[in-house]
């Protein structure tokens, strides 16, 4: 297997670990982790179809991080971030905006790595990827963050205060606009501060195939 996917994995384990056990509350835990889990059996079964860039790995890792620390803790109760707010004289738990800043960060770059490997949007005919490539890379994370956001909103419906934690709006009447922009904030910091490092890298991964 990918020495990478050692480090990945041997790295992540403790983390989750220590988040599965004793979390706020167990319901909550699963649907906060529930991303986290799926991309990283995910990326056990394509380790050798589709190999990911080490850029994107290390964002991948980063990503459940954040996820599985907001499943323990739920978003509106993380001790850092309560901290946080105390200092600086605010009204709520500002964890959750972290969370969707990288809910556009990663999923920027690995939209961008998945159609620069298999649509046309890889070559204008000059060697340099399609003008339309960032924009659609945006396109997709507002997408999927609104996607995200209609999961709570299902979630909410069906299962009443015992969503309370997952949605996590804290009396944020605008929590949901909120989060897509935060969501909008990482996809375009996303591409315009990695995109050529992610070039470096995904040429790499591509080299050694």
């Amino acid at each position: 297997m990918d020495r990478r996917l050692f480090w990945f994995f041997g790295l992540l384990a403790p983390v989750a670990a220590w988040s599965w056990i004793a979390p706020h509350d167990r319901f909550t835990w699963w649907l906060e982790a529930a991303p986290a889990v799926a991309g990283t059996v995910l990326l056990f079964i394509l380790r050798k179809r589709f190999p990911l860039s080490t850029l994107l790995l290390v964002l991948v890792g980063l990503h459940c991080v954040v996820l599985l620390v907001g499943a323990h803790y739920t978003y509106a109760r993380v001790p850092l971030f309560d901290w946080i707010r105390d200092v600086m004289g605010g009204t709520r738990n500002d964890y959750d905006k972290l969370g969707h800043f990288t809910q556009g960060l990663v999923p920027a770059i690995l939209a961008r790595e998945i159609l620069l490997r298999t649509s046309p949007l890889r070559d204008r005919g000059d060697g340099r990827p399609s003008r339309w490539l960032g924009f659609l890379v945006v396109c997709v994370c507002l997408a999927f963050s609104a996607f995200y956001e209609l999961v709570e909103w299902l979630t909410a419906i069906t299962q009443g205060g015992a969503a309370d934690d997952f949605l996590g709006t804290q009396g944020d009447v605008w929590d949901t606009q909120e989060d897509m922009a935060w969501a909008l904030i990482g996809a375009v910091v996303a591409m315009l501060g990695l995109a050529r490092l992610h070039n470096r890298s995904l040429a790499k991964v591509l080299a050694a195939r």
